[in-house]
C-alpha cells in the first residue's frame, strides 16, 4: 500500500484528548482540557432551543446568517470601536480551530513563512506545514512570558507571509500590552505582512490587564483577521461557533477555504450566539470576574503546596512550575503521575512547543466550579503529604 500523508502519519493524537481520556480512566478531576464544567446562560440556551424548532434546520448561509454577522460586526463596534462590515467582514466557522486553517488557506502559499510564537496551540504548525509553508518560531521564555523584540525581528524576513499572533494566550494567560502590539504592528508595516489574530479569550481578561485587538492599531484593519469564539465567551465549548472578522478583500477569500471545509454551521445554534451577543455589559464583565475568582481559588492552593504559578491575566488557563517539588522527570511524566495517583490531570506545556521545550511547567484549567478547584487542590495535598519517592514513572 502507498503510504498515507505522511504529516498527519508523524502528528500523534492531541494532548488533550490524551489526558481526558486518562483522567476519565483514573476518576481523576479534569484540570487539563479547557472545558468549562457548567453550561452557559440559560437564556441562551433556550434560545438555541427555540431556534431548533421554528422550522428553519437546512444549511444556513455560506458566510453564516445575517442576524449572527450583524451581531459579531456590532460586537465588534460595541468592544473596540472597529468599523466591520456585517455582509462582507464576517465569516462564521465551525469553531475558532477551523476559523484559524481558513485564514491560513485564504492567506497562505506554498513557499511562505510564519512567524509563531512559542508556547502556542497546538494546531498551528501542524496546519501551516501542511499548506506547505515554512513556521519561524519564536519563544516567550518564563516567567514573565515578555516578548522577545530582537528574537522576533529577526525572524522576519522578505518570505514573511503573516505573523499568527494569540491574545490573551494559550496557555501562558499572558495578554499582550500596548508596547509589545505596537512593535508587532511596526514589523508587519516593515514587511508588509499580514495578521491572524487568535483572540477567542477575549472577554476572559482580568483586572489590571487589558485586551487590545491588533486590528484597532494604526494600518492594521487592512491587514488582520481576527477570530472570536462563542464558545468562550458563553461558556459553551460543544457548540463550535466561531467567527473571523476582516476587510472584505481578505475575508472573501476566508469564505472561499470555510466553504471546502465545512461550508455551514447549525442554523440554531447561530441564532442563539446572535442573541448572546447582543448580551448586556455586566454579561461580560461578570464572565471575567467570576473566572478570576476561580483562577484565585486554584492558584492560591497550588502555591500553598509548593507549585510556583506563573502570571495569567487571561484565558482559561494557569501555568504552574514543578521543579521544587523534587520530581525528576519530564512535564508530562509527572501530569501522568498526578493523573494516576492524586486524582488530578493536568496538560504538560511542553505539547505546546514545537522541539526543545521547557520540561517543568504544567497547565492547569481553572474554568470549573470553585468546589472542583478546591477538591483538586485537596487531592493534590493529600498526595505529596503521602510517603512516596517523587520519580518518572517511565
Amino acid at each position: 500500500m502507498k503510504p498515507a500523508n505522511t504529516q498527519l502519519a508523524a502528528t500523534g493524537t492531541t494532548i488533550f484528548t490524551v489526558m481526558s481520556a486518562l483522567a476519565a480512566k483514573h476518576k481523576a478531576v479534569n484540570l487539563g482540557q479547557g472545558f468549562p464544567d457548567t453550561d452557559g446562560p440559560a437564556d441562551i440556551v433556550q434560545a438555541a432551543a427555540d431556534a431548533l424548532l421554528d422550522g428553519r434546520n437546512q444549511y444556513a448561509p455560506l458566510t453564516g446568517l445575517p442576524e449572527l454577522k450583524a451581531a459579531v460586526a456590532a460586537a465588534n463596534q460595541r468592544f473596540y470601536g472597529l468599523d466591520i462590515d456585517p455582509v462582507a467582514g464576517v465569516v462564521v466557522t465551525s469553531g475558532a480551530t477551523e476559523a484559524i486553517a481558513a485564514c491560513l488557506m485564504a492567506l497562505l502559499n506554498p513557499g511562505d513563512e510564519v512567524v509563531l510564537i512559542e508556547p502556542l496551540y497546538d494546531t498551528y504548525f501542524p496546519v501551516v506545514t501542511m499548506l506547505g509553508c515554512t513556521a519561524r518560531l519564536v519563544r516567550l521564555n518564563p516567567p514573565d512570558w515578555a516578548l522577545p523584540r530582537e528574537a522576533l525581528a529577526a525572524a522576519f524576513s522578505p518570505r514573511t507571509k503573516l505573523l499568527l499572533l494569540n491574545t490573551p494566550m494559550n496557555p501562558t494567560g499572558k495578554v499582550f500590552s500596548q508596547h509589545e502590539l505596537d512593535f508587532i504592528a511596526a514589523l508587519l508595516r516593515t514587511h508588509d505582512a499580514y495578521a491572524v489574530c487568535d483572540e477567542v479569550y477575549e472577554h476572559l481578561v482580568f483586572k489590571g490587564a487589558k485586551h487590545i485587538p491588533l486590528m484597532t492599531l494604526p494600518d492594521m484593519a487592512e491587514r488582520c483577521l481576527r477570530i472570536g469564539s462563542a464558545g468562550k465567551t458563553f461558556s459553551l465549548t460543544g457548540w463550535k461557533i466561531g467567527y473571523v472578522s476582516g476587510p472584505p478583500a481578505l475575508i472573501s477569500q476566508v469564505a472561499k477555504a470555510h466553504q471546502n471545509i465545512t461550508f455551514a454551521t447549525a442554523p440554531n445554534l447561530q441564532r442563539a450566539v446572535a442573541y448572546g451577543l447582543g448580551k448586556a455589559d455586566a454579561y461580560f464583565a461578570t464572565l471575567a470576574d467570576d473566572l478570576q475568582a476561580q483562577r484565585d481559588v486554584l492558584e492560591a492552593g497550588l502555591n500553598r503546596l509548593g507549585f510556583a504559578t506563573l502570571p495569567a491575566d487571561g484565558s482559561y488557563f494557569i501555568t504552574a512550575d514543578f521543579s521544587h517539588l523534587g520530581f525528576a522527570g519530564s512535564d508530562a511524566a509527572f501530569c501522568e503521575l498526578i493523573t494516576v495517583e492524586a486524582g488530578v490531570a493536568a496538560i504538560p506545556v511542553s505539547a505546546f512547543y514545537v522541539a526543545d521545550a521547557p520540561q517543568s511547567f504544567i497547565r492547569f484549567a481553572f474554568c470549573k466550579r470553585p468546589s472542583v478547584l478546591r477538591e483538586a487542590v485537596a487531592r493534590l495535598e493529600h498526595w505529596l503529604n503521602a510517603p512516596k519517592k517523587l520519580t518518572a514513572t517511565g
